[in-house]
């Protein structure tokens, strides 16, 4: 069985009109969910993530820097160039947070194989410190620590294909070899990171994408690099941050993925856990700024995950 986490809360995070990352994103995804192929989706709602599992990841600076910055009704408060915060942030970005921890207790109790956590805002560049790239908290990374901390688990991946350098996620778990971070994405793209010398401890694997790649060469970097090193690793949980910007008709960057592409790795990533973790996976939603492209490829994502 597969389980939906989600939250009307996740609607109400509005950066602003023109704004790549819009509430339009959620909603598309959710809206392709309600197709009868879906009708089997063990749908609940988000809980709020807590302080303490925040600051696992999260100094708490950081932690009280957003949640203390709600602005008033009809503002905004900007963190960077990309990155604004609306009335209703704050509340969004706890359930966010807060549906991978519960995704993480579901699927290590056994109550279900595999998650999906259908929210925004995204939360891969998320660093310790600082909020980017249209990410408060770093959601995958929460889920990731804990796994560890409250689970006791030795060894979490973390698989990223976002067609954007999960930055955040490297660098709170570069020095941790208990977690293994993988990542495909589009270079030279924002941010600017994930160089293949990238390599934290040992647990850091970056495969790069030129600009105009496709189907052909992200398929070959996953089944020559990167999901041969997980396999190598023999994860306990398979966490995946699902983003669909590599999508051909994505605005934000230039890689020529379709939705079965996004089929095709989910079915290999759901391999992966079945072999090493006893089936659990924990996917949540991080890029993809084409309406129609977005909610096509999440179902296909999501279609794959209930096989």
């Amino acid at each position: 069985m597969l389980r939906l986490y989600t939250h009307s809360a996740c609607l109400q995070h509005d950066p602003g009109q023109g704004h790549a990352e819009r509430p339009a994103r959620l909603r598309a995804v959710l809206q392709a969910l309600d197709h009868d192929r879906h009708a089997a989706l063990d749908r609940v709602e988000a809980p709020r993530a807590t302080r303490e599992q925040l600051l696992r990841v999260h100094s708490g600076a950081h932690v009280e820097h957003i949640l203390g910055n709600a602005p008033p009704e009809d503002g905004t408060y900007r963190l960077d160039e990309d990155t604004v915060m609306s009335p209703g942030s704050v509340e969004a970005a706890l359930r966010a947070a807060g549906a991978t921890v519960a995704a993480v207790d579901a699927v290590l109790s056994g109550a279900v194989q595999r998650a999906f956590c259908a929210v925004r805002p995204p939360g891969h560049h998320a660093t310790r410190d600082q909020a980017m790239g249209f990410c408060l908290f770093n959601n995958i990374a929460v889920a990731a620590a804990h796994a560890l901390a409250a689970h006791g688990l030795k060894r979490v991946a973390i698989a990223d294909f976002d067609v954007h350098h999960g930055n955040g996620t490297q660098a709170i778990f570069e020095r941790e070899p208990r977690v293994l971070f993988v990542s495909s994405h589009e270079s030279p793209l924002y941010p600017g990171s994930g160089r293949e010398d990238e390599r934290g401890v040992g647990n850091i694997v970056n495969g790069t994408l030129s600009p105009g790649a496709g189907s052909d060469e992200f398929r070959a970097l996953w089944d020559g690099v990167l999901l041969p090193r997980l396999h190598a690793f023999k994860p306990q949980l398979v966490l995946v941050s699902a983003g669909f910007d590599a999508h051909r008709n994505d605005p934000l960057a230039n890689i020529r993925l379709g939705q079965e592409d996004y089929a095709w790795i989910t079915e290999r990533l759901v391999a992966l856990a079945n072999a090493h973790a006893e089936g659990r996976l924990v996917s949540t939603l991080e890029g993809g700024y084409d309406l129609a492209a977005l909610a096509a490829s999440a179902a296909a994502h999501v279609h794959s995950l209930m096989a």
